[in-house]
């Protein structure tokens, strides 16, 4: 896993916030960027982006993204959902948390969701 402070892109000319913060995870075919940016009153709001490897039968590749916007006043809430559906899961398949070692990711989102 990567963090970096990089440049924002712009899109059509149009800038989508400053880039302050990125995290790639890989996750076998598929990437996962966390993108910290800041508006221009200094807000910070979150992108996530799921990017897909998809091979077509000529052998060209190309890649399916995937994106949305969490803002500030949403953080909380978005935390807490995505901590109740883990919960569930982990209550209804704990095999499937048994099985190797828990992940770093997961640890320190349970460490965040458990600060909010």
């Amino acid at each position: 896993m990567t963090v970096s402070q990089i440049p924002s892109p712009a899109k059509g000319g149009e800038e989508f916030g400053e880039q302050v913060l990125s995290k790639a995870v890989k996750a076998g075919r598929r990437t996962y960027f966390f993108d910290v940016k800041a508006t221009r009153g200094g807000d910070y709001f979150l992108t996530i982006t799921e990017s897909r490897k998809m091979t077509h039968d000529d052998g060209s590749v190309v890649f399916d993204k995937h994106k949305i916007f969490l803002y500030k006043e949403d953080f909380a809430k978005f935390a807490n959902g995505l901590h109740e559906v883990i919960d569930f899961i982990r209550s209804r398949q704990p095999e499937f948390f048994a099985q190797g070692e828990r992940l770093n990711a997961e640890q320190k989102l349970d460490e965040e969701f458990a600060a909010l």
